[in-house]
């Protein structure tokens, strides 16, 4: 199983405004190419992955949309317009949602209002974590597991608090080059290097 776990600090947690600001500063559309990216093959779909978006531009809590692929029975097209839809679903059901709670949009989709903090202390207990950092470990040289998971962000830096703190609970330090990519090419190479191995 391969996970991605895509911290977007700008995006919105309200639909609407999640929606309009595709192309705008916030830029929306970096979490439907990173959920394409990770998700689809040419004429399908990878087995074996799974997506977390957390949203965190909020009136009140962060946003987990998980996707599960092989779970879902209609992923609807895989252009922008109809990812950002599944992501528009999804972040309306959760409307009214207390914290730490959860539930299923639809089959292979559910949302959480949980933080990436959270989220990822959950997933250390059953995955090998790694962060995108130039200063990291380069890809070719890591040993991977068989539940690599892997922590990317949108335009905006992770915080340097949070560097910290992951590698309290054991994440690790990982670089594709000395260049800052888009998160949705990060994965690209992700997979790339883990399919040729």
């Amino acid at each position: 199983m391969r996970t991605f776990v895509l911290r977007a600090r700008a995006a919105s947690t309200d639909s609407q405004k999640l929606l309009a600001s595709v192309g705008k500063d916030a830029h929306a559309e970096i979490l439907a190419h990173t959920l394409m990216n990770a998700v689809f093959v040419a004429q399908s779909h990878r087995p074996d992955v799974v997506v977390y978006l957390v949203l965190e531009s909020t009136q009140d809590y962060s946003r987990t949309i998980r996707f599960e692929p092989d779970a879902m029975h209609d992923i609807g097209g895989f252009d922008e317009r109809a990812l950002l839809g599944k992501i528009a679903r999804a972040l309306d059901a959760s409307r009214g949602m207390a914290k730490e709670e959860a539930r299923e949009v639809e089959s292979g989709v559910g949302v959480r209002t949980v933080a990436f903090e959270r989220l990822v202390q959950e997933l250390a207990a059953g995955h090998q974590l790694f962060v995108m950092d130039p200063k990291g470990t380069p890809i070719r040289e890591q040993p991977f597991q068989d539940n690599p998971c892997f922590l990317l962000t949108d335009h905006i830096p992770m915080p340097k608090k949070s560097f910290n703190s992951l590698e309290r609970i054991g994440a690790k330090k990982l670089t594709l080059g000395s260049k800052m990519l888009f998160a949705s090419q990060c994965v690209v190479l992700i997979h790339h290097e883990l399919d040729q191995r």
